[in-house]
Parts: C-alpha cells; sequence; structure tokens
C-alpha cells in the first residue's frame, strides 16, 4: 500500500472510530458540539480532516433551532478570554519583544477562528463555512451578540477570498450547462426568464465574466455582463430585448463598453469585496480584445432611492420639492401612474432632481446611501447621467421608480477619483447631472 493510501486509509478509519462514537449520541443536534471539541484539539492532519469532515456533516444535519445554540456555542466557548488578553497586554507593556507580542497575538485571537481554519480542511469545508455564514447572516438583526463571530468568520473568509486566490472566467455559449444554470439562478438585478434569455446576453455583442475560487470548484462567486454599444446606454430595455439581426451590422462600430449588471452569488460572502477587482480586470481583457473601446461605463439601478423617498415623504421633504412638487408625488401613491402618460411627464422633473440629491448629498457615515453608488464611486467612477425610465420592469419601478445612472469608468481619472472620494468625501459628477440640481 503506497504512503498515500495509507494517508487516505487513517483518514477513514479515523472518521468512521469518530462517526460511531457520535451516532450513540441520542440527541443529533449535540453531536456537533462534541466534534468542535474534539477538531480544536486534534493535532495530527489525517484525524483533523477526518474529524473536519464529521463537523461539516453533522452542521448539514442540524434543525434551525440547532445552528442557533452552534452560534451561541461558538460565541460562549470559543469566544477569547479577557483574563488572558488583559495579562498578556500588561505582560508587552513592560517587556516590549517578539515572544510578548506572540503570546499577545495569540491570547487576542478568538479560537473560534482556529476552529473555522480546521473545518476548513474537509474537502467541502469552504463551502460549508459559507453556508454557516449565510445562516448566521440571517441571525444577526434578532441577536446582535452573534456578531462577534460573523467578525471572525468575515475575517479569515477575506484572506481566504483573497484577490491573487480568484481566477477570472469567460462565460459563454460553450460553458457547461450546470454553471450556465446557476447563472440563470443567481442574477440579481435584471431577473432571466430561461434559456433564451441567457443565450441573449452570451450573444456576440455580449460579454460576461465571473470570478471563480479553487476551492468552490464551478461555483461562481460573482459576475458581470457587459454590452458593446455605440454609446452611453440609456435603458436597460434596449439591451434586454432579442436580438435583431439587422441590427448585427450596424452595431459593428461599438465603442463603448456598458456594464448593466452585476451579481454576487454567495450570500455567505456579503460584504467581502470582489466587485472593485472584478470590474477593473474585465476593462483590461476588454481592451485586449476591443482596442476601439472608448468609453467604459455602467447602466445601474438605484435600489435605495424610493425606500429613502417614502422616508422623506412621511418626515420631511427637501425644501426645494415644495408644495407642487410634492402634491405631484402623491400620483405616486397610485400604482396606476406608470401607466400614464400625463402622470409620467408630470413626475419626471420632480424625481430627476430628487433621485440626482439622493445621489449626491443623502449620506450615511460620510458615504452615499445608496449601496450602487457607494460601490462604483468607491472604485473611482464619475456620476454621468440618470435616465429617465432606464428601467420600467416591475423591479426597477418599485426600486427606483424606473430611473437607471449611468457610471462612467474614465480610465485617466478613476485613481485621482477615487483618491478624492475615500480621502476627502468629494464625488465626481458630469456638468449634465450637476444641471438637475440647478
Amino acid at each position: 500500500m503506497t504512503k498515500f493510501n495509507q494517508w487516505v486509509s487513517s483518514i477513514a478509519d479515523a472518521g468512521r472510530e469518530l462517526l460511531s462514537r457520535v451516532d450513540s449520541r441520542p440527541e443529533k443536534d449535540q453531536a456537533i458540539t462534541l466534534l468542535c471539541r474534539e477538531l480544536s484539539t486534534s493535532k495530527g492532519e489525517a484525524m483533523g480532516t477526518a474529524i473536519a469532515h464529521e463537523v461539516v456533516k453533522a452542521y448539514q444535519a442540524l434543525s434551525a433551532e440547532g445552528k442557533q445554540a452552534f452560534f451561541e456555542l461558538l460565541l460562549s466557548e470559543y469566544g477569547p478570554n479577557p483574563k488572558h488578553i488583559i495579562e498578556s497586554a500588561e505582560q508587552y507593556r513592560h517587556n516590549p519583544g517578539r515572544n510578548t507580542y506572540r503570546a499577545l497575538s495569540h491570547a487576542i485571537e478568538a479560537p473560534r477562528q482556529n476552529l473555522f481554519r480546521r473545518i476548513n480542511m474537509a474537502p467541502e469545508g469552504t463551502a460549508t463555512l459559507i453556508q454557516m455564514r449565510k445562516d448566521l447572516l440571517t441571525l444577526l438583526p434578532s441577536d446582535d451578540s452573534l456578531r462577534d463571530v460573523d467578525t471572525d468568520l468575515k475575517h479569515l473568509m477575506i484572506s481566504w477570498f483573497n484577490r491573487g486566490f480568484l481566477t477570472l472566467e469567460q462565460i459563454s455559449w460553450k460553458t457547461p450547462a450546470h454553471i450556465l444554470e446557476k447563472l440563470i439562478a443567481y442574477e440579481a438585478v435584471h431577473e432571466m426568464e430561461g434559456w433564451d434569455d441567457l443565450r441573449r446576453r452570451l450573444a456576440d455583442d455580449r460579454r460576461c465574466f465571473a470570478f471563480f475560487h479553487p476551492a468552490l470548484e464551478d461555483e461562481p462567486l460573482i459576475f458581470v455582463e457587459v454590452a458593446l454599444e455605440k454609446g452611453i446606454s440609456s435603458n436597460v430595455q434596449c439591451l434586454l430585448e432579442a436580438q435583431n439581426p439587422d441590427d448585427v451590422a450596424a452595431k459593428a462600430d461599438f465603442d463603448t463598453a456598458i456594464f448593466y449588471s452585476i451579481s454576487n452569488c454567495q450570500e455567505g460572502l456579503k460584504g467581502i469585496s470582489f466587485g472593485n477587482f472584478l470590474i477593473k480586470q474585465v476593462v483590461m481583457e476588454l481592451r485586449n480584445e476591443f482596442p476601439q473601446l472608448k468609453q467604459f461605463a455602467t447602466l445601474s439601478p438605484i435600489p435605495g432611492f424610493r425606500r429613502w423617498l417614502n422616508k422623506v415623504r412621511e418626515n420631511a421633504l427637501p425644501e426645494f420639492v415644495g408644495e407642487d412638487g410634492e402634491r405631484l408625488l402623491g400620483m405616486l401613491d397610485s400604482a396606476a401612474w406608470v401607466n400614464d402618460t400625463a402622470c409620467i411627464e408630470a413626475l419626471q422633473p420632480v424625481l430627476m432632481k430628487l433621485c440626482a440629491h439622493y445621489l449626491l448629498h443623502e449620506k450615511r457615515n460620510a458615504q452615499p446611501l445608496d449601496p450602487v453608488a457607494r460601490f462604483h464611486l468607491g472604485n473611482g467612477a464619475q456620476i454621468a447621467r440618470l435616465n429617465w425610465q432606464g428601467d420600467t420592469s416591475a423591479n426597477g419601478i418599485r426600486q427606483s421608480a424606473g430611473i437607471l445612472v449611468n457610471y462612467a469608468y474614465q480610465l485617466k481619472e478613476v485613481e485621482s477619483n477615487h483618491e478624492a472620494f475615500m480621502n476627502e468625501g468629494l464625488i465626481s459628477s458630469s456638468a449634465e447631472f450637476q444641471k438637475l440640481l440647478k
């Protein structure tokens, strides 16, 4: 028997031995408690891998109540020891050096971080930890104490999903069907209605790119859909409609890449940014393939606008709205306004000005209130233009009264825009956009 086979056999034997011990317990939701204690104290790689595999299986078998209890266990039994932290800090204060620094670092790190690392040893460990965090995030609104567990798990995931570990792949009609099916399921901006819709988004005048991680085979982390157009697009309906053969030749002289949909695929990786790297690398790929491209811009949703507008209508609208504007906004209370041409024309000036105000002036902790705005402006983009009736789908009306925004990535100004935004909170915007506020 080869050494490799011996190693595999030892893992299997260890797993069977542990499983028999766990199966003897009457309460399945408590099995994971024993396994985690075993995993935390196990020294050998083979034994650790076997136990990690059993922890994964035990977690997948937990009930909702069992998962809640598991996270509470991570909080109470696998948190840092305050006494050890204080003692180590005092020792470092009186005798700063390599050994006391290491001791302090060890004391500060919660033991659950080491437990998470050991769980990650299992072949399916990474996927399970992502599922754990997805489950944990659903509990935070009702139990804020678990946020410490989330902080530690997110800290590790930021390292594990570092850009250096990710691979960029172009998605095409030749991509395996099981991956294409996931794109249909994960699309979060403009819902796909099946294979014909996907085929249009992978046509010759379209591009799609995704990030993958080696620990998650065939599982995209994030993907972006790109349209190759002549000039900056103003509405998504035109981008999503079926391809007209007569338009193919006319589009051969495209000069603009429009990023019209960016979808994060793994809820358990929420708050871990991939999009900034994705856009920058996709721009490089597109420039290499199409040297004639002169403009790179988005056609983006404004997901927080209607939510903000509903709130200020209940409290206090900006002064520039006035009584006439407030009266016009009353049309929004009826769903019928979207089919009434007179209502649409009457609402356009006040809603466009309010939306411009929202993007430029409404903040959360000195950052734009709108999450998509925070993302693109933080990447160095400029607010280029608002587009009335840019998305007339039910979702578009619900989110932003159908308004979409173009964020322009002017390559020579991206870095300066990014620095001004991050250091001074300055938002770059075009003269056309600024006119809406005058």
